[in-house]
């Protein structure tokens, strides 16, 4: 097995270089904070950016919490890969990553200087301190579930590949726990508003009468009551309310919504 590893500074755009690089080196998979990632697809592992302080996310990044090391190990030997890309800080970082997940030796480091300018690490370095944006070489609905509650932003990369044709990649922007520029949280206020808005553009619904949002650790369930007009079949009805509401309130607020439950409290003749 091939292991190549990227290093380079906290911020300056390593994550964000790592899809292109891995496709230079004809690489699939990719390790970065914490994640084992094939593509553009998250095999196993948790996300460092979810751990709620900087000394939790730079353990989990390294795989020192024995539960989460042998998952990822597992799932290397399960996918047998032919090459490897590990993204670390330091180094001392990726060789303890390697050593830690049985991969090592590494092959080759390859340093974040000598893939970018100074301009584009120090455009990265400003998303980084002054917005807390963070990107993790995956697809947005990849994530959602593993940052429910947090910013997220999809970023797409246009690729011109050997054929001419051109590759579409994905990745994701979030803003973990850990960040200093807080959490990002939405009350079920707003929630519950963006339901009763999105219910009424909704045919056959005459009133909202009551929303109740309940929030797990992998994301929200949304329980709405609804008085429908007479003349719509209620199981239509239901479904529809569920599809939209789903839509909307993902799109609004990233949040991962495990459920729209629609109860049918009184039908009305108007």
């Amino acid at each position: 097995m091939k292991v190549v590893a990227l290093v380079g500074k906290s911020g300056t755009g390593k994550s964000y270089r790592a899809l292109n690089l891995a496709h230079e080196k004809e690489i699939a998979y990719i390790i970065d904070d914490g994640l084992f990632i094939q593509g553009n697809k998250i095999i196993a592992g948790k996300s460092a950016k979810r751990q709620k302080t900087s000394v939790a996310a730079v353990k989990t990044a390294l795989f020192t919490h024995e539960d989460h090391r042998e998952e990822v190990k597992l799932a290397i030997q399960d996918e047998n890969p032919r090459g490897i890309l590990i993204l670390g800080t330091s180094k001392k970082m990726v060789d303890k990553i390697a050593m830690h997940l049985n991969i090592c030796p590494i092959e080759e480091y390859i340093y974040i200087e000598e893939i970018s300018s100074e301009e584009e690490r120090e455009i990265a370095k400003k998303q980084r301190t002054e917005y807390g944006k963070h990107v993790i070489p995956v697809p947005t609905f990849e994530i959602k579930k593993d940052f429910s509650g947090y910013f997220i932003d999809p970023l797409k990369i246009l690729r011109r590949k050997k054929d001419d044709t051109v590759q579409i990649s994905e990745k994701s922007i979030v803003r973990p726990t850990f960040s200093y520029m807080g959490k990002y949280t939405i009350s079920d206020k707003v929630i519950s508003d963006l339901v009763n808005y999105t219910a009424y553009e909704i045919d056959g619904i005459y009133k909202v009468s009551g929303v109740d949002v309940r929030n797990y650790s992998n994301g929200v369930s949304i329980y709405v009551e609804i008085i429908a007009t007479y003349g719509n079949a209620v199981h239509e009805l239901s479904r529809r309310a569920q599809e939209k509401i789903m839509k909307e309130v993902e799109h609004m607020t990233a949040l991962n919504i495990l459920a729209v439950n629609i109860y049918i409290k009184k039908i009305i003749v108007i």
